[in-house]
């Protein structure tokens, strides 16, 4: 189990190379010291990768100590082998939607192409003229495994955070599946950090709300899902063997941008923001194809 407190990972960019770290204070330690290069070699390690990471942290050599302020944050994981998404999984969305509510897990992909970072740009592409936000709460797979029963989810979940499931509406919705709509490049901003597991006491009670340029366009909370993470796992597991490193983003509440009249569909210069409790705050600004 995870002793330290509020452990937030991060991947990061810095003198032109890439890292994975912890955020610690106003400085984010380096994990390559403690041979841990990457995310996915943190999650593949299994439990006893803790201690080695909590020693680190209790005496750090004074070059793994960077400056927060100094970096790029990346992805957390910059490329998942799973992105692996649930549609109308919050019941108010799944009425704004006009749509039955799902009695089994509605589930589609987004591909890693989608992944991007706190603070880069979502580009809105030249060929939709609907682009739509959906603020979701994400968890990331640690143990894999398959045939997982619910009661067991916890020890297959390494952490938790923030993503931005955007979506071409007009693209989504020309067929029955979603999945290029979802597709585009830039389509999945997710961190700024992935949260220890043990830093959330109870996942399903969590303030979940976006803002676009400041105004509130969604905001519930996580006790509102409909297919929680127990079921989330067992459903999943029972097709798909999961691996470390897959992204499961759980689905997102009403508020989406479709659902207003007019409709708010995203435009060059917004500035969308994701939060989900305890997990920091999701910043991204939207800019036109060129």
């Amino acid at each position: 189990m995870i002793h330290w407190p509020f452990m937030r990972f991060v991947t990061f960019q810095h003198h032109g190379h890439q890292h994975a770290g912890v955020v610690s204070g106003e400085d984010i330690v380096s994990l390559k010291s403690a041979g841990l290069p990457d995310m996915l070699s943190i999650l593949k390690a299994g439990e006893g990768v803790f201690r080695r990471i909590e020693l680190l942290l209790a005496n750090p050599p004074a070059e793994a100590v960077i400056p927060l302020g100094s970096v790029k944050l990346l992805a957390p994981i910059p490329r998942p082998g799973k992105i692996i998404c649930v549609g109308l999984n919050y019941r108010d969305h799944a009425i704004e939607s006009k749509m039955e509510i799902p009695t089994r897990p509605t589930i589609f992909s987004k591909y890693s192409n989608t992944v991007i970072g706190a603070g880069e740009d979502i580009v809105l592409p030249k060929n939709s003229e609907k682009p739509d936000y959906e603020a979701e709460f994400a968890f990331v797979i640690g143990k894999g495994g398959r045939h997982i029963k619910k009661e067991k989810w916890r020890a297959h979940v390494f952490g938790y955070m923030n993503l931005n499931d955007v979506s071409a509406r007009d693209v989504q919705l020309a067929v029955s599946q979603w999945t290029m709509g979802k597709s585009f490049d830039t389509f999945a901003p997710m961190g700024p950090y992935l949260v220890s597991a043990d830093a959330i006491e109870d996942p399903h009670s969590l303030d979940i709300s976006l803002t676009v340029n400041g105004e509130t366009l969604q905001h519930s909370n996580t006790r509102e899902l409909i297919f929680k993470i127990p079921e989330l796992i067992e459903f999943l597991s029972s097709i798909m063997t999961l691996e470390p490193g897959d992204v499961v983003s759980t689905g997102t509440p009403s508020g989406v941008g479709f659902s207003y009249n007019p409709p708010k569909w995203l435009k060059p210069g917004d500035l969308v923001v994701v939060k989900v409790e305890g997990l920091g705050e999701l910043h991204n600004r939207c800019v036109a194809e060129v």
